[in-house]
Formats: structure tokens, sequence, C-alpha cells
């Protein structure tokens, strides 16, 4: 997920941010278990984009989503193994691996008082497939039979998801996927009630009506959103909180001042850089500190059908030309140097490569090599939040040592991203707070939304606007390989594709994101509840002393 405010706004500022094993700094906050009597406040800079499950892309409104609705599949508190939610238990696999039919829980309930049944999991599915939701997600259920048909409009009807009876469903695949059940446990597959959505019309983003453990009881555009304990949640522990209160337009740096006078409870956009090293160097404040590494990459992306990166020595060149640890500096350390496109979180990351590396020389050659010892003039877009002009100054700098003249175009997000989405108009993007990260913990995920082929398009992810047809054939491949005994197989076939791809230099892989924030003294849960490795934070999980 690219979750900027990932609309997206990636996984958009960056699908969304979980990694290698949770580095805490405050290893775990308390653990005592209070009554749910009161309720925390969250500070964000941005709004809430929307709470549409089948819309909703980016890593503040996908948690925000997750209190509203459920899914089939979640994810066992803090890691990333599916368990059952809404289904009653793992479904029953057949066909080879290549249909799924799922028992549902008797007795959920939406909050409008409507049982929970088989046909609004068929309804929801179709719903994310339907071209007039213009679901960011459809393109991960394109492997249900008869999608195509029903996408295109030739058939009314999704055929690859029968109803068997109130409480089962049979969800049928055109060719095994390995990862099916993960993206049936994403936000987009979140359930949701047909006579709702038609009653809300235009307005159903802002008025859902789910089965989850908040209901949503007020939203004041620019200020806050109140959530409210849903008392006949199914899971009867759950949620702690009475209430969640999201407050919006908030200066990260105004926020951190709030939390220290009690008026907050966790920082939703992490710690300003502008703060980090007070709080670091301050024992109380650095008692409330929590950071994981994120399964996430943030790089600079290369178009490679923009003169003259279609040459790719000049692509390579650029790999040797950028000082990573000079980056690092700029965000006070808080990330890892990425040699590759995966993150180590990430199944399938290939611990024995070693990447290109910074050599100047190197990239001095390869550009000679290309007939452009003279060097060239090209434009780089960033993000306009700090410090991502901070950092594409830095690469300015370092590329400019090399003979590459770089204009900078500093934006909004959503500006950036429209530029690198559309063909041919964006030639290098820095991908500060938009860079990739997990919609779910499978390395299918890092290929098909953003480097394959059918990602190639305009407004999509693909920003490099590669497509290599071989590497398409050998990805769906080894998505088909299902049988556990295949995994490592599997696991081997991705390692060879992503290998391929830095050998083709679409990505300047710059650093994986370790995440800090910040909580205040009376807030009580886990750390990896405040970092989830899934949905960012798990505010059900979260109490109060």
């Amino acid at each position: 997920m690219n979750k900027v405010s990932k609309n997206r706004v990636p996984k958009s500022v960056s699908r969304a941010l979980i990694g290698l094993g949770v580095t805490v700094v405050a290893a775990t906050l308390a653990l005592a278990q209070s009554p749910a009597s009161s309720g925390m406040v969250i500070a964000y800079k941005d709004d809430i984009a929307t709470l549409d499950p089948q819309v909703g892309y980016d890593w503040q409104n996908w948690p925000a989503i997750k209190m509203v609705f459920d899914a089939l599949l979640d994810y066992k508190p803090g890691t990333t193994d599916l368990e059952p939610r809404i289904a009653a238990a793992m479904p029953k696999v057949g066909d080879g691996g290549k249909s799924y039919t799922f028992q549902i829980r008797k007795g959920i309930k939406f909050t409008n008082g409507r049982e929970l049944v088989a046909s609004d999991i068929k309804y929801t599915l179709e719903r994310v497939l339907d071209p007039k939701t213009k679901s960011p997600g459809a393109g991960f259920f394109a492997d249900i039979a008869g999608s195509d048909a029903f996408s295109s409009g030739k058939s009314k009807d999704l055929s690859g998801v029968k109803v068997l009876n109130s409480n089962s469903v049979k969800v049928t695949l055109s060719q095994p996927n390995a990862a099916f059940l993960n993206v049936l446990a994403t936000n987009f597959a979140f359930i949701v009630p047909k006579e709702e959505v038609i009653k809300a019309g235009e307005d159903w983003g802002r008025k859902p009506v789910g089965s989850g453990p908040f209901t949503l009881e007020s939203w004041t555009t620019g200020q806050e959103l109140m959530f409210k304990r849903n008392p006949n949640y199914f899971i009867k522990s759950l949620p702690k909180l009475e209430t969640v209160n999201i407050k919006v337009g908030q200066d990260p740096s105004v926020a951190y001042l709030a939390l220290q006078r009690g008026e907050v409870d966790l920082l939703g956009d992490g710690i300003a850089p502008a703060n980090f090293l007070q709080a670091q160097s301050d024992p109380k404040l650095k008692s409330l500190i929590v950071s994981t590494a994120l399964a996430n990459t943030t790089y600079v992306s290369i178009n490679t059908n923009i003169k003259p990166f279609n040459d790719l020595r000049v692509r390579q060149a650029l790999q040797y030309a950028i000082d990573k640890k000079k980056v690092l500096k700029i965000i006070n350390g808080r990330g890892l140097i990425a040699n590759q496109i995966l993150p180590p979180k990430m199944p399938g990351y290939d611990s024995s490569y070693k990447g290109y590396g910074y050599d100047p020389e190197k990239a001095r050659a390869l550009l000679k090599a290309a007939g452009l010892g003279k060097g060239f003039s090209s434009t780089l877009y960033t993000n306009s939040t700090d410090p991502n002009p901070r950092i594409a100054q830095s690469i300015q700098q370092d590329l400019a040592a090399v003979g590459i003249k770089i204009e900078l175009k500093s934006q909004a997000a959503s500006t950036v991203i429209e530029a690198a989405g559309t063909p041919k108009t964006a030639p290098l993007v820095w991908s500060g707070g938009m860079g990739w990260t997990q919609d779910y913990p499978d390395p299918s995920d890092f290929y098909w939304p953003i480097l394959s082929c059918r990602s190639a398009v305009q407004g999509g992810w693909n920003w490099p606007f590669t497509c290599d047809k071989t590497l398409d054939a050998a990805a769906s491949k080894a998505d088909q390989m299902t049988a556990p005994e295949m995994r490592g197989t599997r696991l081997e076939a991705y390692k060879k594709i992503y290998k391929k791809l830095m050998d083709q230099s679409v990505w300047v892989p710059m650093f994986n994101e370790v995440r800090y924030t910040m909580h205040s003294e009376k807030l009580v849960g886990e750390a990896t509840d405040l970092i989830d490795p899934i949905h960012n934070i798990a505010y059900e999980r979260l109490s109060v002393k």
C-alpha cells in the first residue's frame, strides 16, 4: 500500500507499516487491563479521506475503518498469522487450491440490528469488483472466477462466489492463488450491508454501518471523528475503550506538545522530526516512545519510458550516485538502508543480496558509456511535507556531483501521485511519505500492485511504468504454488523476480522505515497494538488506566 494519507493516499503515505521483529524502545506498555470506562484521543495532521472499506487505502484510514467493520479473516494480535473472524473456522480448501468454502458465525449483527449472512459476503466482493465503486483494491480480487465478466458488465453475477445457505459461502478462483486468504483479510474485503450502502449513497464513506467493535458517532470535517464502543460486538471482551476521538488538523509538533499536556494519548503521524531528538534525550518522554521497523520500502522511482532513463546504464548510474547514509542522517536514523525492493520483514527478502552500493566513480563511468559524459538535466518530484524536500535536495546534490542536473518539484502528495501515475510525466519520483508498505505479508504484494504489467497504467502505482511479461508469468506461476510444502520454492521464485527487477534498476531503494510514535502515560496495551504489523493501530485492543 502506498500509504500516504494512502487515500493508498499504497498499501498513501505509505498501503500502510510494519517490519523485521518489533524493535521496541518501550518494549511493552503497561499490561494492566482496565475496564472500558473512558476513551482515548489520537491526533493527525490530515483529515480521514473516507470510511468506505472498499475505497479507503492509506495507513491513516485503514485502522479507522477497522473500528467499524470486520472481515472473514484477521490476523492473530501482533502477528502475521491468519485466524477466523467473521468466519467460524478457517475455510475448507478444494479444487486443487482453487475453492474456499466458509462457514459464517451465527448471530453476528450489523449495528443496524440485522444479522450478517452469506449474501453480504457475496455483495461485498461484487462491490469491490464493480467499476462504479472505483476501488483501488479491485485488482487483488481479479483471480475470482467470473471477475472479468462481472467487471466488464457482461454478467450481473459474480459467478465465482456462491451463497450455499445463509451461513455458508463458496469462493472459487480461476487459478490457485497462495495469497488469496491474505487478500480476504484486507480492508477491501470488510463486509458491508447492501441496504445501508444504497441508503447512504454518495455519503456512504461518511455514514458507515458495519459489524465491527465501534460505531461512528459523529464526524466534523477538519476537526474530529468520534467513535463509540459497540456494546453488541460478537467478541465480548472487545473493545476495551468506550470511545476513540480522532482529532485532525493538528500539526505533529503541536500534537507532541498536546500529548505532554495530557490532551492527546497517541501521535497518529508519529514524532515530528523537529521534536525527535528532544524526545529521545528526555528520560520521561523516551519511556513513552514505541518503535518498530516496518514492512515498507521508500525509494526513488525511475520512469523507464522517459529518455535518457530508457537506457539501463543511466538507471544503474543513479543506483551508484546516491548516498543513502546521508539521507538516514536527515531522518534522525529512523530507517534501515535498503538494497532491494522487498523489506527485511517481508517473506522472500534476500539477505544474501548485496545491491549496488554508493560509488560515484562507477556512476560517472556508466554515464560516459551511455554517451552522457557531459551530463544531462531532469526532474525529481517530491512530497512537500518535511523532511521530504530536504531529502530531495540531498539526492539533487548527489546527482549533480556526477553531472546530472535535477530540477525539484515539491508538491502536495496527491499532486505527486497523479503525476507519477501519468505516463511520460514524472522522470524521477522521491517516494518519501508515499513509500510502499505491505497490504498483507506476502511478496506478491510488492509485485502485482506496483511493478507488474497490469499496474503500469494511468493512475496506477507502477511509477517506473515497467512491464516485463516474463516476470508476470513467473509471478503468476509462483502464486499457484499453494501447497505448504511448496512455500520455500515459491519464495525462491520471488527472490529471482526481485533480483531481475534490481538488475533492471526500476527503483533506487533507499530505506525501510523504522516508525516511532509516542503515547500518553495512561494508554494501556501491547507495543504491537500501537504499531500493528498489518493494521497500523489496533484500536479495539487498547485501553486507558
